[in-house]
């Protein structure tokens, strides 16, 4: 606080030090169990941070977050979201924060929000993580219950995607890490267990909070149980003759 706060006095009209202030107000009104009063009190910053740069999408981004807390109607938040891609098609921030808004667990359902994913990841550039987020309607449908044979074929497109999508980046590369960590679980829901400890090799040391704050107050935690887990059972259905396979020179695993 005492370092935006600075910031904030030294350059009070800066627009990345109020893209901040934004943030971070929102963030803290969506854990406050007056969540609904407190965001209706950031929308202000909301409204500055986007008229310091006019160009930045990420005040419309927040605004989506903000929309969702406050229970916008459909009309609002389509309002929103053509702002925010009229300033980048492809922000990848901004296409998360819609497809959250239509989830069913918000205020659309499975069918629209997987339309919406799919569409965008069509549209979306060459190795853009926005490819991707077909994978984050699989989870959300997941953590729903058993999908249907009809959504699980769904799924696993959406997983088959995003594999492709991580397979561009670099092993420990930051920018995909989120991406991967939510892949790693959705392979892993659907008894991809190869694949799935693969991209836990992808993701190296760049364990992300989410998803696995779904699931337990420590995702640090549950992600390297999950990894652990994963190895072992991996481990324990690979033939002894493929481990042998796999020894190098010395009798050692290469």
């Amino acid at each position: 606080d005492e370092w935006l706060a600075a910031w904030l006095r030294a350059a009070p009209g800066d627009p990345d030090a109020l893209v901040v202030m934004a943030e971070l107000t929102v963030r803290r009104a969506w854990e406050s169990p007056a969540r609904a009063e407190r965001l209706r009190e950031s929308g202000p910053l909301i409204d500055a941070a986007a008229e310091a740069d006019p160009r930045d999408p990420v005040p419309w981004r927040i605004a989506l977050d903000h929309a969702r807390g406050t229970h916008a109607p459909h009309t609002a938040f389509e309002s929103l979201w053509e702002q925010a891609v009229r300033r980048a098609s492809h922000h990848y921030g901004v296409h998360v924060a819609a497809l959250l808004y239509l989830s069913a667990q918000w205020y659309g359902s499975h069918s629209e929000c997987f339309d919406f994913a799919e569409q965008a990841a069509q549209d979306a550039l060459p190795g853009s993580l926005v490819q991707a987020l077909p994978v984050r309607a699989a989870f959300t449908q997941l953590l729903s219950g058993t999908p249907t044979s009809v959504q699980a074929d769904r799924i696993d497109r959406a997983a088959d995607l995003a594999v492709a999508v991580s397979a561009r980046y670099e092993a420990a590369d930051p920018w995909p890490a989120e991406v991967r960590n939510l892949l790693a679980y959705v392979l892993l829901a659907r008894g991809r267990w190869a694949e799935a400890l693969e991209q836990f090799r992808l993701i190296g040391p760049h364990a992300t909070s989410f998803p696995w704050t779904c699931f337990t107050d420590d995702p640090l935690g549950q992600f390297l149980e999950t990894r652990d887990g994963l190895r072992i059972q991996v481990a324990s259905a690979t033939p002894l003759r493929g481990r042998a396979d796999r020894r190098g020179a010395r009798g050692h695993y290469a």
